[in-house]
């Protein structure tokens, strides 16, 4: 029978690189009239490769962060582009409920297991 930590390990680390991303992305749309601002985006997809092959979250995150290439460059060096900061955001938070929501389930059904239900 696998251990707790095994049981939460996928989604707990995906809801800690969501969370993560998140707040890269709402630092970014906050940043959107800072001159020279550089915005910064999460891989998620390769990050949580890498943390299922046994890498750590933290390190996962760091390595699979970087940069992001702007469309159309400003003058002032800003890489914001808000658009599609907001859209990247709002679909990275529907994801982030969505885990929520599975890693609930999976607590309840942990639940039920307990009471014999």
């Amino acid at each position: 029978m696998p251990s707790l930590d095994q049981v939460f390990a996928l989604n707990g680390g995906a809801l800690k690189l969501r969370s993560q991303r998140l707040n890269m992305l709402a630092s970014n749309i906050a940043n959107a009239s800072t001159p020279g601002y550089k915005a910064k985006d999460l891989d998620f997809d390769r990050a949580m490769q890498q943390a299922q092959k046994g890498s750590s979250i933290d390190k996962a995150m760091s390595d699979h962060t970087g940069f992001r290439v702007p469309l159309q460059p400003s003058l002032d060096g800003n890489t914001v582009e808000l658009a599609v900061e907001q859209t990247l955001f709002a679909e990275n938070a529907i994801q982030y409920r969505t885990t929520l929501s599975f890693l609930n389930g999976q607590v309840s059904s942990i639940k039920r297991a307990l009471k014999g239900e």
